[in-house]
């Protein structure tokens, strides 16, 4: 079986060093700090899914789910962001081409926002007047755009869809127009800026308009041919390996103290403790040799233009396990830790508490 290496490996030792510096200060303010979005900016992490046509990266998706793992395992906040922000930069495949170029001109391009139907869009002959809330736009207090799904009504009448269902579309607004709510009070991820945000009567051309439709990407490459549903799972799925991965490794200098100072520490209490941290080592090397596996498989298959649902299956299976077990990772090794893993001032704590805010994520709650 494949061995998937460490993801430190993908990030330079002074990359690190920025992000984890400013970890705590981006906590306290409640969004990332200018520090660690620079290094967004100058490794154009926020355009890592963008199309090339729009100068964004357009990363492979196994290469920038393992880089979104390896920037979780650097700090949750920062690698929640970009891949949420960066996930958003994919609509550039579906977005009207002259709104996406004048979208992704800025170069510090950053798209926020939430994939809850809780805004009206009433069509105008001009286009669109948009009104609602929005709850969760991860990188809000930096986003240059929102983005946001609207129940579509003419008239103040539902518009219904081929199936007879309200219809629902997405729109990508300039952030000027958008008013930001406070609402991010959490126990974790609290430099993620996940706050809440309003839009009032705002008018949008149908040129920021777009639909997800990966069998009919107006970017027609690989990257927005492979499903919405499967490429969210993986990459959420990829942030809590890294923070997991993250907690694991902070255990090993803490379980080290704990043997030397411990005068209760008997012998087999020192097997366990050692034995339980191997254990959950090899467990999430397992599942993450799984996971990568089922999502390099999914690539190819869309590269060759054979991706299938059975081809797809295995994807959403493994992300609802490496969730799963990344979770229970944590837990298992939480208790041996002592009091300094329930200090929120601890560098333990804040992942312990970033990984269980994270999980609460509803895409992943379900193992099948």
């Amino acid at each position: 079986m494949h061995q998937e290496p460490h993801p430190s490996h993908l990030l330079q030792p002074e990359w690190v060093d920025t992000i984890r510096r400013y970890a705590f200060a981006a906590e306290e303010a409640g969004m990332l700090q200018p520090q660690q979005l620079e290094l967004i900016y100058q490794q154009q992490w926020f355009k890592l899914l963008a199309p090339k046509a729009y100068g964004g990266l357009e990363a492979s998706l196994p290469d920038q789910i393992r880089l979104e793992e390896a920037l979780s395992w650097a700090d949750g906040s920062l690698g929640w962001v970009v891949t949420l922000c960066a996930g958003a930069g994919w609509f550039g495949g579906f977005i009207d081409p002259k709104a996406a170029h004048e979208i992704y001109a800025d170069p510090k391009v950053c798209l926020a926002g939430s994939g809850a139907s809780t805004g009206v869009a009433e069509i105008t002959p001009d286009g669109y007047r948009l009104s609602g809330h929005w709850k969760y736009a991860s990188g809000v207090r930096h986003a240059t755009h929102f983005t946001a799904n609207c129940l579509i009504k003419q008239n103040g009448e539902s518009v219904l869809d081929a199936e007879g269902n309200p219809l629902v579309l997405s729109f990508v607004i300039d952030s000027k127009h958008a008013q930001q709510v406070p609402a991010w009070k959490y126990i974790g991820m609290m430099g993620t800026g996940s706050h809440a945000f309003n839009l009032e009567d705002v008018l949008a051309p149908a040129s920021r308009c777009f639909k997800i439709d990966h069998e009919a990407p107006l970017i027609d490459t690989s990257l927005y041919r492979y499903p919405f549903l499967q490429l969210a799972e993986a990459t959420l799925a990829a942030n809590l390996s890294g923070m997991a991965m993250h907690f694991v490794d902070l255990c090993g200098p803490v379980f080290e103290q704990k043997l030397k100072e411990s005068r209760r520490m008997t012998e087999p209490h020192r097997v366990i403790l050692m034995e339980t941290l191997q254990e959950v080592r090899e467990d999430l090397e397992g599942i993450r040799n799984q996971f990568y596996e089922a999502v390099d498989a999914s690539w190819q298959a869309c590269l060759t233009g054979n991706l299938t649902p059975e081809a797809l299956k295995p994807v959403s299976i493994t992300s609802r396990l490496l969730a799963q077990i990344s979770r229970e990772s944590v837990d298992r090794l939480y208790p041996f830790c002592g009091l300094q893993a329930a200090s929120p001032d601890t560098e333990i704590n804040q992942v312990w508490r970033d990984l269980h805010t994270a999980s609460q994520h509803s895409l992943l709650t379900f193992t099948d």
